[in-house]
Parts: structure tokens; C-alpha cells; sequence
């Protein structure tokens, strides 16, 4: 009884802490964030044929059937990105505002008997947050751009055969999102105004994994996550100068909007060899299926100067990753971790813009895994380094016109780097 008491205060806790924690968002391949267990992130990821958490409920559900009893984990990764621009035109240097993120996970899994198990995780599978001055050269494209993300996702997994297991689950995704620029109000002798979008929405998607152990020493693990549409509705406001003349107001009137966006599918496999003593090697290969994004168009109620609708291209292109990751047990009660990733971008050259600033990335991990009876504690440090990308298209404060506005274009060359440190604490019974 007093072990039961202790697992619901502490379900309790977890639930409450990610509550209060909220899911702030980071970057990782497009706006999907990979950032689910300080275990996973020590190992780059590489756990999709192999586990010791309960965040296989999402690398690969069908792992959860090798978790025995009832496992409880929370955790957060704490994110300082830096994001630097040095423009053609001007040769001056802008940057995004210092801050922190902190996207955040609950799982739970449990062992109904040998063969079945349930699990359930909420989760930030996407998220963006990038934030320029108010000034910047690019503040007529986007200043402020954020979007959260929160996942509910049930799961069960079956073991069909001794040794091989497969799980299924459903995705509950609750989306909200903030899009600001600047308005260039200059030809009528006036300061810039401010627009901003606010919507929210909501979609359902599946996922499923299997997991195949060939023998002791090899297993082979795949997972599967479905897109998701998202409809979202929203306002958009106007924060116009005091001294502007009504006939200039009328063509900006605070109005509802609707849009929509598909999320990804993605796509794991794993390879996973145990055969050397005390260490464990995963390789690992991500397929995103970004090519779901071609366009993001708003339908606003009420035409905004002139124009009931607003359209930027994206057609953004399907990616890969690759991953490597090995977990060495030093002591029964601590385990080392390491791994690399690297990853291709989906934001293509002639859409590529100060919103999502993506580029091929390089992700180096290591961490370690502590045991201190029924809690586990998994700590993680990763450096991301995107590699240097240069702007030169069209994309500028009204890119559908056709013509290239130099002076608003934000050309010029874009460099990247995030620090993230996660932690995980994990209770089983």
C-alpha cells in the first residue's frame, strides 16, 4: 500500500510539473521537435529498437512490451538557441532575442501480462518560436512567429510471437499559434503598424511500431506516425499608428481568419546490436514527409487591403536523418551515452525564409543514465550546429507581387547553434 501511495504522489507531481512547465518550442528538422526523453537525447534519438523508458510510447510503441511492471516519467529539455544574420544590402548583423525553451513530457506505461501493454504520453511533437527586433530588416516578412503543441497519445502493444511485439495508438493534437510583422506604412508618411494572427485548432492522427528481436544480440525496430491536418481559427489585429486617416484605417479592420496546416508523417527504423559486453549500439534512419506543407494561406472574414486572402508558397520537400548512438553500462546503477545525428533540412532555396531559418544539421549528444532503486534519473547535454545558409530569392515584405524589394528581402547569410540540456525522472513499481 505504501508503494502505491508513493506512485500516485508521484504521477501526481509529474503531471502538475509538466502542467507548470508548459511546452515551449525548439527546432529540430523543419518544426518537429525530437526532444522527448533525456535517455533518447543522449543517444541521439538512436532508441528505436531498443529501450530502458517509457518514452518508446513515442520512438516505438511496440517497446513498451519489454518494460516490466508500471513505469512513470517526466522530464524537460532546456533549449538556448542562438540564430545570427548578416545582411547583403547593409552588411550589418541582426539576431533573434536571447531565450530559453523547455518542451516537457509525461509518460506512463504498464504490463497488463507477458504478451500485453498500455502506455500514454503527452507530449510537444512540433512546435517553432523564433523572435526578431522590431526593427530588423525582415520585419515586414515576420518579427514574431510561435507555435505550441500539445499530443495526448494512447498506445497498446501486443507480443505476437516471443520475439516480436507490435502497438498501436492515437494521436490528439492540440495546436495554437502567433504570426506578427510589421506593416510599411512609410509611402503615407507614417510609422509602421503592427498585424498579428492568433489561432488555435485542433487534428487526430495514429501511429503504430513493431519490434523484431532476430536473436539475443540484434533486434530491428520501425515506427510509423500518420499526418495530421490541423483547422485553425483565429483573429487577426491591427495595431495602427494614432494619426492614421480613416480612409487608410478602413483598409485594415481587425478580422477572424482560418487557416490550416498538415502536419508530417515521419517515419522510424532502428538496427540495434547488444553483442559486446555492457554496450548497446543503435543506428537509426528518419524519413519527414514535409512535403505535406506547400502553402500557408489564411482566409480572413473581412478583406485586409483589399484581399480576403493571404498565401505564401512554402513547398517545402521531404527528408532524412541518420543517427548513431551507443549506451555503455559502466555500473549496474549507471550507464554512459553518446550518439550523433545528422539531418537534411525540407525548406527549399526559393522559399527559405527568417520564419523557419532551417538548414542540414549536425546533433552531438552524450549523457548519462542513473539507477537509485525504483527511480531512474537520465541526464542529457546536446550541441546543435546548423550549418551556414545563405538567403538569395525573392521572398520579401510582399513576396507574391513578383518583384524583389532588396531593401525588405533579408538576404544574406543565416547561422545557427542550440544547447540543450534534459532531464528525466523515472519512477517504476
Amino acid at each position: 500500500m505504501h508503494q502505491k501511495r508513493i506512485g500516485r504522489e508521484l504521477a501526481a507531481f509529474m503531471f502538475l510539473f509538466l502542467v507548470l512547465c508548459g511546452t515551449q518550442n525548439a527546432y529540430s528538422s523543419g518544426f518537429a521537435i525530437y526532444t522527448q526523453g533525456a535517455s533518447a537525447l543522449g543517444q541521439a534519438d538512436s532508441v528505436i529498437a531498443h529501450t530502458d523508458s517509457p518514452s518508446s510510447v513515442f520512438f516505438n510503441p511496440a517497446l513498451i512490451n519489454k518494460l516490466e511492471g508500471t513505469h512513470i516519467e517526466s522530464g524537460t529539455t532546456l533549449i538556448f538557441p542562438s540564430r545570427e544574420f548578416k545582411s547583403d544590402i547593409t552588411g550589418e548583423d541582426d539576431e533573434t532575442e536571447d531565450s530559453m525553451f523547455y518542451p516537457s513530457t509525461v509518460y506512463v506505461t504498464h504490463e497488463f501480462n507477458e504478451k500485453i501493454s498500455a502506455g500514454l504520453g503527452i507530449f510537444t511533437p512540433f512546435g517553432l518560436a523564433t523572435t526578431w527586433d522590431d526593427d530588423w530588416e525582415g520585419r515586414y516578412i515576420a518579427t514574431k512567429s510561435e507555435m505550441k503543441t500539445f499530443n495526448i497519445n494512447p498506445v497498446v502493444s501486443y507480443q505476437i510471437l516471443p520475439n516480436v511485439s507490435i502497438a498501436g495508438g492515437v494521436d490528439v493534437l492540440v495546436l495554437d499559434t502567433t504570426l506578427e510583422k510589421k506593416i510599411n506604412l512609410s509611402g503615407f508618411g507614417l510609422p509602421d503598424a503592427n498585424q498579428e494572427f492568433d489561432g488555435d485548432g485542433n487534428g487526430v492522427g495514429y501511429n503504430f511500431g513493431i519490434v523484431y528481436d532476430v536473436n539475443k544480440d540484434i533486434s530491428f525496430g520501425a515506427s510509423y506516425r500518420s499526418e495530421i491536418k490541423v483547422d485553425i481559427e483565429g483573429d487577426s489585429d491591427f495595431d495602427l499608428p494614432s494619426v492614421t486617416p480613416s480612409p487608410l484605417r478602413a483598409l485594415f479592420p481587425d478580422t477572424d481568419g482560418k487557416t490550416d496546416i498538415t502536419l508530417p508523417q515521419q517515419v522510424h527504423v532502428g538496427v540495434c546490436y547488444k553483442g559486446f559486453d555492457r554496450l548497446t549500439l543503435e543506428t537509426t534512419l528518419r524519413w519527414e514527409g514535409w512535403s505535406s506543407f506547400d502553402e500557408l494561406k489564411v482566409d480572413f472574414d473581412h478583406p485586409i487591403a483589399g484581399s480576403n486572402e493571404s498565401t505564401t508558397e512554402k513547398d517545402w520537400q521531404n527528408t532524412y536523418s541518420a543517427n548513431f548512438g551507443a549506451k555503455y553500462q559502466l555500473k549496474d546503477w549507471i550507464a554512459l551515452l553518446g550518439g550523433y545525428l545528422y539531418g537534411g533540412n525540407p525548406v527549399p532555396d526559393k522559399t527559405f525564409d527568417p520564419v523557419v531559418p532551417d538548414a542540414n544539421t549536425h546533433l552531438f549528444t552524450f549523457g548519462t543514465s542513473l539507477k537509485i532503486k525504483n527511480f531512474k534519473i537520465d541526464l542529457a547535454y546536446a550541441y546543435q550546429l546548423l550549418e551556414g545558409r545563405s538567403k538569395s530569392n525573392s521572398v520579401d515584405d510582399n513576396s507574391s507581387d513578383g518583384f524583389l524589394n532588396a531593401a525588405t528581402s533579408t538576404n544574406g547569410k543565416y547561422e545557427t547553434d542550440l544547447h540543450m540540456v534534459g532531464i528525466s525522472v523515472g519512477y517504476n513499481f
